[in-house]
């Protein structure tokens, strides 16, 4: 049971069902694809040609080489960012360019732009009745405006400083016209800008520079003022004059302190010679004193003259004595010059120590006043700044006042952008393209067409096939087996007559030998019909049933997706297709036993579908027999054919399954005498069936194809 189950509901798509349906229908195919390449083909010569053109510009900066700007500041071309570019695009587009476009180039008196200019009827009866305002009562300029925007294209040349001006127009001298227009216009604005920038900037800076003369003259004299009453006198260093004389003392002080400790090094060394005995002309200050010299001349001169009397003359010699005295008087003169030199060093050392006292004292004093110049150079610095500051404003104002009016002068105010490519006049329209459009019109039609109908293929369910449907017959069967009643030499024989179909026919005897009422005669008559209802009756009962099998595959194998629903009360096709006999089917449907899908099962033999007699009470079943025409519906909805086997049943029990006449009624006459048949033809003639086909042969149905040989 679960491998019955998964055998219906698994179900995959026939491809190769979605073409043939396709190629059956490829008369219509080919006919809508036609009809719509020649509409698109007429509709694409129709339209009134469109012609485009447009004008390149570079958004750079332009100031004049002479502007004491660009010598002093970094190229502004850094400040054309992706937003600025964007701003100049909108700034294309703006409605007041458009305006001064429309005015210059009177557009507002051509029908292209103004199109209300020459209202309808309507448009003035909907005017006169209020309902519309009147679109005369608005500037040409605002008329032309929606009409303009439609037509411009404005843009930015990815990664670039380059503004596209795109425009489409019906006269192609207009499209190369405009976007030139526009720049010309777009240029001039910007320029007349700069100069009113300019004009602008002169008037606000005169008053600013009078008012910032006033500031700066009021600044220096309050530092001045300042300067003078803190006693901040500037020396030639930019230092005050506390400062100054602190610092020169300081120097002065360092001085005094090196002579102080010279004096008293030179003084102490001349005492320390003089006490330890040692002969003081060694010393610098001793030697270079000149009475010291004379004296020690004058001593050399002694012992001179002492050396050379005395090898004349004795010891006790007067004139040696006076000599010697004269030496003992010469050498304490230069002792008691050697002592006033010592206390003239201590003089010196003295007079030092009371100077560095008195420079000790005034740099003191010096340096009060000094921390008092320093804080009041607060507030000088301060004051300073601040008129430094004025003063660089009023700098700066007046060179900016200078550049202003030179530039107003002058005219020197270039716009930040040029033309570096403008529009000319097209040759050809850019749309339509009549191949291209023509070419895709039939290619889109063509596929549209083939997606519909695969389409309702799909959603019919006709394109779909359960998985894993066999085609060969399982080893444990034999064609035997399969078809009871149909020997293999009953099978072979071929019939050489055409099907044709007994509609509205009457008994009659005399039935033509050359008519072919074949399995397959029906099958192509019912193929040919596209047959969506049938109704086989089998008056031999089995032998009938078997044949209607047989004409259910042959459907199914040339590929129409076809079911049969067994209403036999043997249950022949049930069992001749079905994979169990305890499959649920109809009755168990008509008895509200399972769901609609639980009853459609695989042929274990073809791609045909059945629906098996089932295995609920039949009695039971037959309350709900009204419901099987609604089930036929919707069967005949998601299948090509819907094939209902009743087996030997009359006009009144068909008539509640075929209740409209033009249901087709497929007589399965195997093993029927002649009688019988008429009888069975005329029933059905009467009881107002139209279309019914006699299946009165047996055996395989006629052909060369090995797939209906295996049907």
């Amino acid at each position: 049971m679960s491998d019955v189950g998964a055998v219906h509901q698994d179900v995959d798509i026939d491809l190769g069902g979605l073409v043939r349906a396709i190629w059956k229908r490829r008369m219509r195919v080919l006919m809508a694809t036609a009809l719509c390449t020649g509409i698109a083909f007429v509709g694409a010569n129709i339209i009134s040609p469109d012609y485009r053109s447009e004008t390149r510009l570079l958004i750079e900066s332009r100031e004049p080489e002479f502007s004491g700007a660009n010598q002093l500041q970094t190229p502004s071309d850094s400040n054309f960012d992706e937003s600025a570019i964007a701003s100049q695009v909108q700034l294309l587009r703006s409605a007041d360019l458009i305006k001064q476009v429309a005015r210059n180039m009177k557009l507002y008196e051509l029908k292209e732009f103004d199109p209300t200019a020459s209202p309808s009827a309507l448009s003035d009866i909907l005017v006169m009745l209020g309902v519309k305002k009147n679109p005369l009562d608005l500037p040409p300029e605002e008329r032309v405006l929606k009409e303009f925007d439609d037509k411009l294209q404005v843009y930015q040349v990815e990664k670039s400083r380059v503004i596209a001006v795109m425009f489409n127009s019906k006269d192609p001298r207009l499209a190369a016209a405009i976007p030139n227009e526009m720049a010309k216009v777009y240029l001039s604005l910007q320029s007349g800008a700069k100069l009113d920038s300019n004009s602008e900037a002169s008037r606000w800076l005169e008053p600013e520079i009078a008012n910032l003369r006033e500031k700066v003259r009021e600044a220096e004299a309050k530092v001045a003022d300042y300067r003078s009453t803190s006693d901040l006198l500037m020396t030639g260093d930019n230092s005050n004059f506390a400062t100054k004389q602190l610092n020169d003392i300081s120097t002065e002080l360092a001085r005094v302190r090196s002579e102080r400790a010279s004096a008293e090094a030179r003084a102490e060394g001349v005492r320390t010679t003089l006490a330890s005995g040692r002969a003081a002309d060694t010393l610098n200050d001793v030697v270079g004193s000149q009475m010291i010299q004379r004296l020690k001349e004058t001593e050399a001169n002694i012992q001179g003259q002492i050396a050379d009397l005395s090898t004349t003359l004795l010891d006790g010699h007067p004139r040696l004595k006076g000599l010697k005295s004269q030496l003992q008087g010469i050498r304490t003169q230069i002792l008691s010059e050697t002592q006033k030199i010592l206390a003239s060093l201590d003089n010196e050392a003295g007079v030092s120590r009371l100077r560095e006292r008195q420079l000790i004292q005034q740099m003191n004093t010096l340096k009060a006043a000094s921390a008092k110049a320093g804080e009041d150079e607060v507030g000088l610095r301060a004051l300073e700044r601040e008129a430094t500051a004025q003063r660089q404003l009023l700098e700066t104002y007046l060179a900016r006042y200078r550049e202003a009016t030179s530039r107003v002068g002058s005219n020197a105010t270039p716009a930040d952008g040029r033309v570096i490519s403008q529009a000319v006049e097209p040759t050809e329209a850019y749309f339509p393209k009549v191949l291209p459009i023509t070419i895709v019109a039939g290619l889109a039609s063509f596929l549209i067409s083939c997606v519909v109908i695969m389409l309702s293929e799909l959603f019919s369910g006709r394109a779909l096939r359960p998985v894993g449907s066999s085609r060969q017959l399982p080893q444990e069967h034999t064609e035997a087996d399969a078809l009871p009643g149909i020997s293999p030499k009953e099978a072979s024989p071929a019939f050489k007559a055409t099907g044709a179909p007994l509609a509205g026919w009457q008994a009659d005897e005399d039935l033509e030998a050359d008519q072919d009422f074949s399995i397959s005669a029906i099958a192509d008559q019912l193929d040919m019909n596209d047959a969506r209802v049938v109704v086989s009756v089998s008056p031999a009962g089995d032998e009938g049933s078997t044949n209607v099998v047989m004409l259910t595959r042959l459907l199914a194998e040339q590929g129409r997706k076809v079911i049969l629903i067994d209403l036999t009360g043997s249950a022949c096709p049930s069992k001749l297709m079905a994979q169990s006999l305890q499959l649920p089917g109809i009755t168990n449907l008509l008895a509200g036993e399972v769901a609609f899908a639980d009853t459609i099962h695989a042929d274990r033999l073809s791609d045909a579908h059945i629906i098996p007699a089932g295995d609920a009470d039949p009695a039971v079943a037959m309350r709900g027999v009204d419901r099987l025409s609604m089930i036929v519906d919707a069967l005949s909805s998601a299948y090509d054919t819907v094939l209902v086997e009743c087996g030997p049943a009359g006009t009144t029990a068909i008539s509640r399954v075929a209740r409209s006449p033009e249901t087709t009624i497929v007589i399965s006459a195997f093993g029927v005498d002649h009688a019988e048949i008429i009888a069975t033809v005329a029933g059905f003639g009467e009881a107002g069936y139209s279309d019914i086909l006699l299946m009165s042969g047996s055996g395989y149905p006629r052909s060369d194809n090995p797939g209906r040989r295996a049907a």
